[in-house]
């Protein structure tokens, strides 16, 4: 459509009913708040009225003439308002979006790439291997597996990376944890709680349930911690499958130093004179980027700091040859967002390929009642615990259907009621119900036609199919905004069109084969708009329930 109105713009230009404004002005296109303005508007007079010295009423009827005269995908155009041009489908052009869902299932609704090669690192959850996968750690699962989906839509190459800490004194904690559960004595201060540190203590090695000679209490602490860190880690990885989230790389913080990547880091920022001593320690001057304080790199005592994981860590991902980073954090990272874009542009690389995103937070409500989490506690609600509450679909929709970074609740009973309340469920039974009215179609003698040419001059047929027609603006959008709640928007918008359409519509009558072929053939291409809406969110689309 953008392209539809440049070309009237030239037209009109052309024929003298405007002048050739200085520059070129984007074409904004939207959709109007009320479906009977039309499928598109445009506000191009309101932009050109300036650079044209004209009323924007006049351009708007300009555009709109010469859009009209074009024909095409459009099927009438007129000037409204202030300056608006309310557009309209043909007629053909709804036809053929509907011929291309169904003779291209897989590919319906991805648009054409706009940088094909670019390959985008998305690393997400990250959570330390110190306990089971929690729903606040987890936020970053559905937030990442969901971006990573619509930037793969937006025809670019992704690539899911998972990055934890194997070398923290949260380690040597959890391992001291272990060891104290095990010979029934207190939990250190700084240690952890939980059944599945009793789970860990029960099933600890021999050779590791008793000291080694030479072992002291941190040598043995940082053994078993080593041991119970790696049984964690399966169980996420094994949690994180349940949902539905693969990984293409595993990196851990060990690696970072051991490959020498922190090194290069610190190389790059001290070569380039951004680094000094003082008080014994390293510091990156982050002020000269704009920061608010210097960060320190490596503390007096030699330590490395997070922050010198950090840097090293970006190095590492640009030497992959990855052409933008996506970290999502959560929301206690705010510091750390500054500190490593400025680290990276002082490196030389372009801080605009370093985005982070911060989730929100998670609160849980049971029977009106919130419900507080603290892994070190041991009171926690964990992803298995809360995938065997919802199900893995009702789960994926409620974070889908939100911001990443907005604050969430979750009510728990609503999500597990299987009605029209719960809005996944709602979308799914659309999808099922296509699915049969398609199997009794075919009981009937009827099926699907190869075109639905000449239905849309019934409304009930016409709504639908441009329901239908949308999903690529919505998909395209989503991978714009990195964002999914328009997808769920939209399922939801088109699974209550279908619903309706079912009320107002005969789709399956014998009596007249022709139009019911027809008809099916446009509910086909609901079902298989709703399946790719729904694939998309890693949501299952039954063919019954």
């Amino acid at each position: 459509m953008r392209d539809a109105v440049r070309l009237a713009l030239a037209d009109a230009i052309g024929a003298g009913a405007l002048p050739r404004p200085a520059d070129d002005r984007p074409v904004e296109i939207q959709r109007p708040a009320n479906p009977e303005h039309g499928d598109y508007a445009t506000n191009l007079a309101l932009q050109l009225a300036r650079p044209l010295r004209l009323a924007p009423p006049a351009i708007a009827a300009a555009i709109a003439e010469a859009l009209a005269r074009r024909g095409g995908v459009v099927g009438s155009a007129e000037a409204a308002g202030p300056g608006f041009v309310n557009v309209r489908l043909a007629d053909a052009a709804l036809e053929g979006i509907v011929a291309r869902a169904r003779a291209a299932p897989e590919r319906w609704g991805r648009p054409a790439a706009d940088r094909p090669t670019a390959h985008v690192n998305v690393e997400f959850v990250s959570a330390n291997p110190t306990g089971p996968l929690t729903v606040g750690n987890a936020r970053g699962a559905f937030a990442g597996d969901l971006l990573a989906r619509v930037i793969e839509a937006g025809g670019r190459l992704v690539t899911r990376e998972y990055y934890f800490n194997d070398s923290s004194a949260q380690v040597r904690n959890l391992g001291a944890s272990v060891i104290a559960q095990r010979e029934a004595r207190p939990i250190p201060d700084d240690g952890y709680h939980g059944d599945y540190v009793v789970a860990l203590a029960g099933a600890l090695p021999d050779d590791l349930a008793t000291p080694r000679p030479g072992d002291d209490d941190e040598t043995r602490a940082w053994a078993v911690g080593r041991w119970a860190s790696g049984r964690i880690r399966e169980g996420i990885e094994a949690s994180l499958e349940r949902l539905g989230v693969r990984f293409d790389a595993w990196t851990t913080e060990g690696s970072l130093v051991a490959d020498g990547w922190v090194e290069q880091a610190i190389g790059r920022l001290r070569d380039g004179g951004h680094l000094y001593e003082q008080d014994g320690a390293t510091w990156f001057r982050s002020t000269a980027f704009g920061d608010d304080k210097d960060r320190v790199v490596v503390r007096s005592n030699g330590e490395l700091t997070y922050f010198a994981f950090d840097i090293g860590y970006v190095v590492q991902k640009f030497s992959r040859g990855f052409d933008h980073l996506i970290y999502i954090w959560g929301a206690d990272h705010h510091g750390t967002v500054a500190r490593v874009r400025n680290a990276a542009e002082a490196m030389g690389y372009d801080k605009a390929r370093v985005e982070m995103i911060l989730t929100g937070w998670v609160h849980f409500v049971r029977d009106g009642v919130p419900f507080s989490m603290s892994k070190r506690a041991g009171t926690f609600i964990t992803l298995d615990e809360l995938l065997a509450e919802l199900g893995v679909d009702a789960a994926r929709w409620y974070f889908a259907s939100r911001g990443a970074n907005v604050d969430m609740d979750v009510d728990i009973e609503l999500a597990r009621r299987q009605s029209s309340e719960n809005p996944v469920y709602y979308v799914q039974y659309a999808h099922a119900r296509i699915a049969s009215i398609l199997r009794k179609a075919v009981e009937s003698g009827l099926a699907p036609a190869a075109s639905i040419h000449g239905l849309l001059a019934e409304a009930p047929d016409a709504l639908l199919a441009r329901v239908v027609s949308r999903f690529p603006e919505v998909v395209e959008d989503a991978a714009a905004a990195q964002e999914t709640q328009g997808l769920t928007t939209y399922a939801t918008e088109l699974a209550t069109a279908f619903h309706a359409y079912y009320r107002d519509a005969r789709v399956v009558d014998p009596a007249e084969p022709e139009r019911s072929a027809r008809r099916l053939a446009l509910v086909d291409a609901t079902r298989i708009t709703l399946a790719g809406a729904l694939g998309l969110l890693g949501i299952s689309a039954p063919e019954a329930m």
